[in-house]
């Protein structure tokens, strides 16, 4: 079974930065392309960055361009998201997911994306 453990939320300031990090357990994601979604409360699930199977191509939301940077790792089977000069509307769940299938490249949608996290916690105070 595929799982998927997101870590490294927290509480910080404006201006801190955060690395997150997304176990992957159940299966290799060599062939998949995975993501990070966030979600503030009352508010929908929205696209964050993606990372291509081979990690040769990222993609990021025009509000964290310049901002973040997505990563991972294969032989530790684990996705990164650093997230630097954090701000308050920086303020949600974030989710890490893998796309449905391999070697899928997925849309900024939740539904082109299979398993899903359990979401972290990331709070900007101003």
């Amino acid at each position: 079974q595929v799982q998927l453990v997101e870590s490294g939320g927290g509480l910080v300031q404006a201006g801190d930065s955060l690395r997150l990090s997304c176990a992957a357990s159940g299966r290799t994601f060599s062939s998949y392309a995975m993501a990070w979604f966030r979600q503030a409360p009352g508010k929908e699930r929205k696209f964050v960055a993606t990372i291509m199977w081979n990690g040769g191509s990222m993609e990021y939301a025009d509000s964290v361009k310049g901002q973040f940077i997505i990563s991972r790792d294969y032989a530790k089977n684990t996705m990164y998201l650093q997230m630097n000069s954090l701000k308050p509307e920086d303020t949600a769940v974030y989710y890490c997911t893998v796309a449905r299938d391999p070697f899928y490249i997925p849309r900024r949608a939740p539904g082109d994306f299979g398993s899903w996290g359990q979401g972290t916690q990331v709070t900007v105070s101003s």
